[in-house]
């Protein structure tokens, strides 16, 4: 069974959370902008510029109060998209961006965590956000490892500054956090987290728990499949540059294994009137270790389904059924 709070959801009524150490009372569910940024190296094929202005604005209207974006996303274009969006708006969202990532004249990732690129990047967000600080500026990968403390520290900086109010980090080990954190106060950390991904709840989850970080998860639908919509013949049409080409579990055989899982969680969802989408973003906040979770959307109508997650308890039942159909899933896919 779940609290009914779907239908006539207002901005009101969305939970909150207080992230880690600062004062943000960040909504259980925020907007991700990975895929409006369009065609690049780790891109999600074609997207039309106003679908995403539609999708952003939606969000604000689903009381969503916080988006993530970063500049490596199409190459700067989804930070441009968000700042197009936000213009009119009068009472903008909290922002959260990242850096370390930048590219190359073909437009390939290339990592970059020295001081003096950590510091432009800051400034190139502002600009392309059209704001005049960021609220949070997660590092997006600790790579090159040897210059990550080097890239924290400028980062560091930046808050110094006036620019970015509180720091955070992403794909980080708890070793990684250990050492950034005798740096600058940590604020946050962005893994992975699904029902088809769970490695952070060993020791990451716990670590920050201790030590008042909090958890902001991306992926929780697992790039697109772990919603209704994911079939077989979704998978085949991907475009040739859409990331999840590259991954095993979106191919035969894990895919059959994973659209069979698919079918006995929507039976869960069937009977708690929810989509599957929702089901899997309220397993992932059901977790108290977990702040938040990144929804990404394209268009109109996917965060408006997503949103009210953030408001869907799950019984102990289900959630132990779920454990069962994850255990099956686990032990197909070996």
């Amino acid at each position: 069974m779940w609290i009914p709070a779907c239908a006539g959801m207002t901005k009101e009524k969305m939970k909150k959370s207080k992230l880690g150490n600062s004062d943000l009372l960040i909504t259980k569910v925020g907007l991700g902008t990975w895929a409006i940024g369009g065609p690049w190296e780790f891109g999600w094929g074609p997207q039309d510029d106003n679908d995403s202005v539609k999708a952003i604005l939606e969000s604000l209207e689903a009381g969503v109060n916080w988006l993530d974006t970063a500049p490596i996303y199409g190459c700067g274009h989804s930070e441009e998209v968000v700042g197009k969006a936000l213009k009119g708006v009068s009472k903008k969202p909290l922002i959260f961006t990242k850096c370390g990532l930048v590219w190359n004249e073909k437009n390939e990732r290339v990592p970059c965590l020295k001081a003096k690129s950590i510091l432009a990047e800051c400034d190139a967000s502002l600009k392309r956000l059209g704001v005049e600080v960021i609220d949070l500026l997660q590092m997006h990968w600790p790579e090159p490892e040897e210059d990550f403390e080097e890239g924290y520290g400028a980062m560091a900086k930046c808050v110094k500054a006036g620019k970015v109010r509180y720091l955070g980090v992403s794909n980080y080990t708890v070793e990684q956090l250990q050492r950034v954190m005798k740096i600058h106060p940590l604020t946050s950390l962005q893994p992975p987290y699904s029902m088809f991904r769970r490695d952070i709840e060993k020791e990451l989850l716990p670590f920050c728990k201790k030590n008042n970080i909090g958890v902001i998860v991306y992926s929780p639908l697992y790039k697109g499949l772990l919603t209704d919509t994911f079939t077989k013949e979704k998978a085949a049409s991907l475009p040739a540059d859409d990331v999840r080409q590259r991954g095993a579990d979106y191919k035969m055989p894990n895919l059959e294994i994973n659209l069979y899982t698919n079918e006995k969680l929507k039976q869960i969802a069937k009977r708690n009137k929810i989509t599957l989408a929702q089901l899997a973003i309220a397993w992932v906040i059901r977790n108290p270790e977990v702040t938040a979770a990144i929804a990404g959307a394209r268009k109109q109508g996917q965060i408006k389904e997503t949103a009210p997650a953030a408001d869907i308890t799950l019984s102990n039942d289900d959630i132990n059924e779920i454990e069962e159909i994850l255990k099956n899933r686990n032990r197909m896919l070996k």
